[in-house]
């Protein structure tokens, strides 16, 4: 246009399954698997193929290692949400700043934070430190935040890594869908807490959001509310999920908005996440929330190491040569005990991967476990497989 100055030409693409086709047209048998497809009946119709399985699987454990709360009030019963109507409202704020404060003082080690926008986290924590809430924080735990800049934030990782080495205990303030979100895994003792400030929805102003709506509801016919709330939910359980990264792992999982005890809002969590919502923990105020946290983590300290686990999560050895023997006879008709590390089937396209790691006494205990791996390859592959939503494209 002759009179705007410097135009950008921005090219987006709105429809995913452009993407997908080619995939779904190369290869006969197409696995999706992850831990936030959900709701899963949303993917087909987003990315245009019709399932041949869909189904979700519950996470196995030998212990309820994670323990989501809903947290829709403070001490004064106050509601506390991050609309754009109230997030700036002095005892929303203040209520916020309360919860951490009091997780900090019964919570060990590292606690994540999520806040909704770079904005919004700057405008709290400004708030917070105005109201001396801050100081109180840090007699518990050093605080740390994550930026726009990419060598700060990694800085600011490492020093976090190292507060929670050393004992002294951390906590990370962070943004949904930024950097630390979507690729950082805070395991073990570095996430023994995650807490959301609010529904991590996007910013409903944006011009291109606002034409991807559009053309979704004409393509697919999905209403904008609809998809933008599956889009948040999704985004809360990939946040959520940042501190739950292996079986021996065990985390806190706070959703500090009152919007989230409505129906319309959990139903859209994946359902390995549903699973541990218990009902009485779906509208808590925040000195009920502490006293759970308190007992949790007293529970979870108890030694537990992945001897634990066998026979419950993971397989022994006697239950991993029955396995094999099953395999065997299915594919080749044949009764050899003889079980091999890798056992390849007839059709060369799948492995039973082994990962054996006998002990030196006389009754031999397995400990680790049978990963079924779809590549034509010989060498064994150790993979530490989260129970996801899974779709299988025939």
């Amino acid at each position: 246009t002759p009179h705007l100055r410097d135009p950008i030409l921005r090219l987006v693409c709105m429809d995913a399954s452009i993407a997908m086709q080619p995939v779904l047209r190369k290869f006969r048998n197409v696995v999706i698997t992850s831990g936030t497809l959900s709701p899963i009946d949303f993917y087909p119709k987003i990315l245009k193929f019709e399932p041949k399985i869909c189904k979700s699987f519950d996470m196995t454990l030998s212990r309820s290692c994670i323990c989501p709360m809903i947290i829709t009030k403070g001490n004064d019963q106050i509601p506390i949400t991050s609309k754009y109507e109230s997030r700036s409202d002095p005892s929303v704020v203040k209520n916020y700043g309360e919860l951490l404060q009091q997780m900090a003082a019964v919570i060990p080690d590292g606690i994540v934070c999520f806040f909704t926008s770079y904005a919004y986290m700057e405008e709290v924590v400004c708030q917070w430190s105005k109201l001396s809430i801050l100081k109180d924080i840090m007699e518990h735990k050093l605080i740390f935040i994550e930026t726009k800049d990419i060598v700060e934030t990694s800085l600011a990782l490492d020093s976090f890594k190292k507060a929670c080495d050393c004992g002294r205990g951390a906590i990370f303030l962070s943004v949904a869908r930024g950097k630390v979100a979507e690729g950082i895994d805070f395991d073990r003792h570095y996430g023994r807490c995650v807490i959301l400030f609010g529904i991590p929805f996007q910013y409903s102003r944006s011009r291109v959001l606002q034409l991807r709506l559009e053309f979704i509801k004409q393509e697919h016919g999905i209403s904008e509310n609809e998809f933008l709330a599956f889009d948040a939910l999704r985004q809360s359980a990939q946040c959520v999920g940042r501190v739950i990264r292996s079986k021996l792992d065990y985390g806190l999982m706070i959703f500090a908005d009152q919007r989230y005890s409505r129906s319309d809002k959990r139903k859209k969590l994946p359902q390995w996440l549903s699973n541990y919502l218990k009902t009485e923990y779906i509208n808590l105020s925040t000195d009920v929330a502490v006293d759970i946290a308190t007992k949790f983590v007293k529970k979870m300290a108890q030694p537990h190491t992945k001897k634990d686990e066998v026979g419950k999560s993971l397989l022994s050895l006697a239950d991993v040569q029955q396995r094999l023997k099953v395999i065997r006879r299915q594919y080749h008709g044949d009764d050899d005990d003889g079980m091999n590390d890798t056992h390849e089937l007839e059709n060369g396209h799948m492995f039973a991967a082994v990962d054996m790691r006998l002990s030196s006494q006389k009754n031999q205990q397995l400990d680790s476990h049978v990963q079924m791996s779809n590549h034509n390859t010989h060498n064994n592959h150790n993979h530490n497989r989260n129970d996801n939503d899974t779709m299988d494209i025939d």
